[in-house]
C-alpha cells in the first residue's frame, strides 16, 4: 500500500504538470515574477499579492481557480534559487508537501523533507550544501507506534484522544483492570496510605469491598462526615482520599464499580480526577525579573510573570477545594523557581523565598545562577542564560526537594530556559512534567533558523531553538492557551507546528522533530485576574480614587521621563500596552496611525511601553524600537493626538486604565506580527473594552471577527487602520454598536477564559497523563534517551558559544563584604538568614576567600 503522504504529493505533482503544459504562459508569468523580486525566500502574503496582481492584470479563469493557484495558495514558503522555485505546501494543518519547478524547463520535482531542507540550505550553504554527512534528527520512529490523532480539527484535544485509545487497548476485559488496581494501591502521602490499604490484594477483594461500601454508604445520610465512618471503610479496604462525606465517597465509590464492569474513556477521566494524586507543583521560570510588585515592565518581565502568579494563585485554591472534597486535611504546596539576582535593581528579586500574595501555602523560591562556584550578580537577557541552566537544575533539585521535604508530583516549565531546566529535573525526579512555550522565538523571527548564524551573535538562537526541541519531545504533556499556538490555522503556522521541519545550516537538520498530531498537546485556555480585572459598568468595584492619577497619565501637558505627547480629552482612546520590542509591532501601529489621516481626526492613540528614554533602557530590542519611535513622531508630526506613556507596573491602576478609556467609548488595540496568546487582549475584553487584535497567533482564536471584537492583520497596517476607522464612524451613527461589542467581548470571556475553568482543567491533565505513563509506555523511554545524546553531544557545545556575562565583585565590594563578617563565616548573597534557616544558607552562599 502507498503512503498516504506520498500519494498526495504525486497527486499535486501531476496535476501542476498538466497545467505547466497547457497554461505555460501564464505560470511562467508568475514564476519570473518570483524571480525577480529580488528574493530568496519568499513568504506567504508575497506570493498571495503577486498573485492576485496576475489575477487582475490577465482577468484569467485559470490563474485564479487552477492547480497552480492552488498551490501558491496552500504555500507557506517558496525558496528561490535559480532556475528552481521551491514550495513548502501546508493543504492542511499539520499536513506537508514539498515541490520545486525549474523555470527554464517547467518540470516539477516532488521532494522529501529532507531533500526540500538541504534544498533550502543551499541559499546560505552554497556547495557544502551537497555534503551527504548531515546530522539529522528525526523522532518519527520513536513514535510509530505510539497514538496519534489524525483529523487537524481534533489538535490540542490530545487528552480525550489518549484515553479513547488507551482505554480500548488496556481495558478489554476484567483481568486488564489489573494496572488500575496497582495505581491505587500507590498512593500516599508522606508514609500515610490512601485510597486502599493491604486488605485489598486483588481484583476480587477490591469488588467485595466496593460492593460492601455501596451497602452501608446508602443507610447514612449524605452529609455525615467521613470521620464518622472511617474506621469502618478501613476495615473493609479503604483509606482516605475518596471523599469528605458519606454522598461523595459514595459517588467516587459508584464510578469505580462502573468502571470496572464497563471501562470507557471518559469515566476514568472523572474517576481520575477524584484521586488525591497532586499535593505539592513546581513550576519553573528562571529569567526576568520575577517579582510582584515593581517588576512589570523591567527587560524580559512582563505577561509570563502575571501569567504565573494568577495561574499560582488558581491552582492553590483548586487544590485546596479539591484535597477538602476529598477528605484530606493536607495543605498543598506550591514553589516557583526562578533565578536569584543579587544586584536586584530594587526589586525582590533579592530574597531567596517569597510568599506570593493571595495564596496560603505558595511561594518563589530564587536560586542564583552559577558558573565555576561563582555566582552571577546582575540581571541577564533570557537569550543569555543557556550556559548557567545545568548548573542552576542541579542546585534547584537540592533547592527544591529541600523546600518541598520531598519530591513535587507536577513540575510545570515555562519559557524555553523553563521548559529546559523542567526536564532537567524531571529526569532526575522522576516527575510528570508539563511544558508551557509562552513564545517560541522561532515564529516570531521569520527565517531565523536558515538565517540563524546572522542572529546567533544577539540571540543565540541556535542554543534556544535545541533547548526547545529537547523540552518540548521529554515533556510528559504540553499545554497551550490556543489551537493557533500548536497548529495556526488555515493560513498561518502554529508556533510548534514551525519545529515539525527545520534546517540549521552547518549544526543539523528537522526532518520530525515534533507531531502537532502528538496526543501530549492540550488547550488549556487562561483568564484575567478578576480581582483585578472586571467591567467598566460594576460601578460599586470601581477605583475612583485613581482617576486623578490616570488622567495626569493621560493628559498632563508637561512633557517628561514619565509621558510626552498631548491628546484630546474630547476623543476616544484607542490603547495598546506591551513591551516595546520589535514583535509587539507598537511602532508599525504608531506608524499606521501617522499615515491614516481619517484614524487621526477620529481618535487620540495611546501607548503604554517600555522607557521613552533609549539611555535608560538595557535590552538591546528595545533601545532600537524607542529610537524608532521617536524617528515616527518628528516624521508624522504626532506631537498631538498621540500619548507614549513610559511603562507602568501598577497592576491595579492598570485595570482601572482599561476600564476609564472604556468609560469614554474607546477601544484597545493589540497589534503584533504575532501573539502566542494575547493576556493583554483577555484583560482589555474583561473590562468590557472593544478590542482589536493580530489575526497571527492566539487573539485570532479569542475573537470572534465582528462580533466580540475585530481581526486586523499588522502586515496589511492600512487595511487594518480602515478597519479601526470603519467601527468608530458607525459608532458616530450607531452608539448601540460599540455597547453590542463590548458586551460580546465579556460573553466569550465568561465562557472560555477563566483562571478556576484553567486551574480544573490542568490538574486534571496532570492526573490523567500521570496514570497513563504509570500504565503504559507513555513515558518514552527510547526517546529520551535519544533526546540525552542529542543534550549531550549537541545542546553542550552551542552553550560553549554563548558569552558568559562577566559581573564580578569589584575590589570594594569585596572589602565591605569581609569587613561585615567573622573569620570563617559565609556571605549569603542577597539573602536574610534566620535562625532556622538551614535551607537557606544551602542555597545561595559563597565562600569567603
Amino acid at each position: 500500500m502507498s503512503h498516504p503522504r506520498l500519494t498526495r504529493i504525486a497527486s499535486t505533482k501531476d496535476n501542476l504538470q498538466g497545467a505547466l503544459a497547457n497554461h505555460r504562459d501564464q505560470i511562467l508569468c508568475i514564476l519570473t515574477r518570483y524571480l525577480s523580486q529580488g528574493r530568496t525566500i519568499l513568504q506567504p502574503h508575497h506570493l498571495i499579492d503577486e498573485l492576485n496582481i496576475a489575477i487582475e492584470e490577465n482577468k484569467d479563469t485559470f490563474i485564479q481557480e487552477g492547480p497552480f493557484s492552488k498551490l501558491i495558495r496552500n504555500s507557506q514558503e517558496a525558496i528561490v534559487s535559480p532556475p528552481w522555485v521551491g514550495f513548502a505546501m501546508r493543504p492542511r494543518p499539520g499536513i506537508w508537501e514539498y515541490l520545486r519547478v525549474n523555470v527554464d524547463e517547467l518540470e516539477v520535482e516532488e521532494l522529501s523533507v529532507s531533500e526540500y531542507l538541504g534544498f533550502k540550505e543551499r541559499l546560505v550553504e552554497g556547495s557544502k550544501s551537497l555534503d551527504p554527512f548531515v546530522l539529522e534528527l528525526d523522532f518519527g520512529p520513536f513514535n510509530a507506534q505510539f497514538p496519534r490523532l489524525t483529523i487537524p480539527k481534533s489538535i490540542g484535544n490530545g487528552v480525550q484522544f489518549l484515553n479513547r485509545h488507551l482505554s480500548s487497548r488496556l481495558f478489554h476485559n476484567p483481568e486488564s483492570m489489573e494496572p488500575l488496581l496497582e495505581f491505587l494501591q500507590l498512593h500516599k502521602y508522606r508514609g500515610e496510605t490512601l485510597m486502599l490499604n493491604d486488605r485489598i490484594l486483588n481484583l476480587g477483594k477490591l469488588g467485595s469491598a466496593l460492593t460492601k461500601t455501596e451497602e452501608y454508604l446508602s443507610k447514612l445520610d449524605a452529609s455525615t462526615p467521613y470521620s464518622s465512618f472511617e474506621h469502618k471503610l478501613q476495615t473493609l479496604g479503604l483509606e482516605k482520599g475518596w471523599g469528605n462525606t458519606a454522598g461523595r465517597v459514595l459517588d467516587s465509590i459508584k464510578l469505580l464499580q462502573d468502571l470496572l464492569q464497563a471501562p470507557d474513556p471518559e469515566t476514568l477521566e472523572k474517576f481520575l480526577a477524584l484521586i488525591p494524586m497532586v499535593f505539592s507543583v513546581a513550576i519553573v521560570s528562571p529569567h526576568g525579573y520575577f517579582g510582584q510588585a515593581g517588576v512589570l515592565g523591567l527587560p524580559d518581565t512582563g505577561g509570563q510573570i502575571v501569567y504565573i502568579l494568577d495561574q499560582v494563585r488558581a491552582i492553590e485554591d483548586e487544590l485546596l477545594e479539591s484535597l477538602q472534597l476529598q477528605g484530606l486535611d493536607i495543605k498543598p504546596q506550591i514553589v516557583v523557581l526562578t533565578r536569584l539576582i543579587p544586584n536586584s535593581e530594587g526589586t525582590t528579586c533579592n530574597q531567596r523565598i517569597e510568599r506570593i500574595v493571595g495564596t496560603q501555602h505558595s511561594r518563589i523560591l530564587r536560586i542564583p545562577f552559577r558558573h565555576n562556584g561563582t555566582i552571577l550578580k546582575k540581571w541577564i537577557s533570557r537569550f543569555d542564560v543557556y550556559p548557567y541552566l545545568e548548573t542552576y537544575a542541579e542546585d534547584a533539585v537540592t533547592e527544591l526537594c529541600a523546600e518541598l521535604s520531598g519530591h513535587p508530583d507536577l513540575i510545570i516549565g515555562n519559557y524555553s530556559d523553563g521548559n529546559l531546566v523542567a526536564s532537567l529535573i524531571s529526569t532526575r525526579l522522576n516527575v510528570t512534567q508539563c511544558t508551557i512555550a509562552h513564545a517560541l522565538e522561532k515564529t516570531k523571527y521569520p527565517d531565523s533558523d536558515i538565517y540563524w548564524k546572522s542572529f546567533e551573535e544577539k540571540y543565540h538562537f541556535s542554543s534556544q531553538f535545541t533547548a526547545d526541541l529537547i523540552a518540548m519531545n521529554y515533556s510528559d504533556f504540553i499545554i497551550t492557551s490556543t489551537y493557533q499556538e500548536i497548529a495556526g490555522s488555515a493560513d498561518t503556522v502554529g508556533q510548534y507546528e514551525s519545529h515539525q521541519a527545520f534546517t540549521l545550516p552547518g549544526l543539523y537538520r528537522v526532518v520530525n522533530g515534533i507531531d502537532v498530531f502528538d496526543p501530549k498537546f492540550n488547550i488549556v485556555s487562561p483568564g484575567a485576574d478578576l480581582t483585578i480585572y472586571y467591567p467598566f459598568t460594576d460601578k460599586k468595584r470601581r477605583l475612583l480614587s485613581l482617576h486623578e492619577s490616570i488622567e495626569e497619565l493621560l493628559f498632563d501637558p508637561s512633557q517628561n521621563a514619565e509621558h510626552i505627547g498631548i491628546i484630546d480629552p474630547k476623543k476616544p482612546i484607542l490603547f495598546t500596552m506591551a513591551r516595546l520590542d520589535r514583535v509587539k509591532n507598537l511602532t508599525g501601529l504608531v506608524e499606521m496611525y501617522g499615515k491614516n489621516a481619517k484614524l487621526r481626526e477620529l481618535v487620540n492613540l495611546v501607548l503604554v511601553a517600555g522607557d521613552i528614554d533609549a539611555s535608560k533602557s538595557k535590552d538591546r530590542e528595545e533601545v532600537k524600537e524607542i529610537e524608532k519611535m521617536h524617528s515616527l513622531i518628528e516624521t508624522y508630526k504626532l506631537h498631538n493626538g498621540f500619548r507614549w506613556i513610559h511603562s507602568q507596573t501598577n497592576r491595579v491602576r492598570n485595570g482601572e486604565l482599561y476600564r476609564y478609556i472604556a468609560d469614554s467609548n474607546g477601544a484597545f488595540v493589540q497589534p503584533a506580527l504575532y501573539e502566542g496568546f494575547g493576556l493583554t487582549v483577555i484583560e482589555a475584553m474583561t473590562c468590557g473594552l472593544p478590542t482589536f487584535a493580530t489575526s497571527h497567533g492566539g487573539p485570532g482564536e479569542i475573537i470572534v471577527d465582528g462580533i466580540s471584537g475585530y481581526h486586523i492583520d499588522p502586515y496589511h497596517p492600512d487595511e487594518a487602520g480602515n478597519i479601526i476607522v470603519d467601527f468608530f464612524e458607525k459608532c458616530k451613527t450607531d452608539p448601540n454598536l460599540w455597547t453590542k461589542v463590548s458586551e460580546a467581548g465579556l460573553k466569550r470571556i465568561y465562557s472560555k477564559y477563566t483562571w478556576k475553568i484553567y486551574a480544573e482543567r490542568l490538574m486534571t491533565l496532570s492526573k490523567v497523563y500521570g496514570f497513563w505513563k504509570y500504565v503504559s509506555k507513555l513515558h518514552r523511554q527510547e526517546t529520551r534517551r535519544y533526546l540525552e545524546m542529542f543534550y549531550i553531544l549537541k545542546f553542550r557545545e552551542l552553550v560553549k558559544t554563548v558569552p558568559l556575562s562577566n559581573d564580578g565583585e569589584s575590589e570594594v565590594e569585596k572589602m565591605e563584604r569581609k569587613a561585615h563578617l567573622g573569620p570563617g563565616e559565609e556571605a549569603i548573597v542577597g539573602v536574610h538568614v534566620p535562625p532556622d534557616g538551614a535551607k537557606a544558607k544551602a542555597a545561595v552562599t559563597e565562600s569567603v576567600p
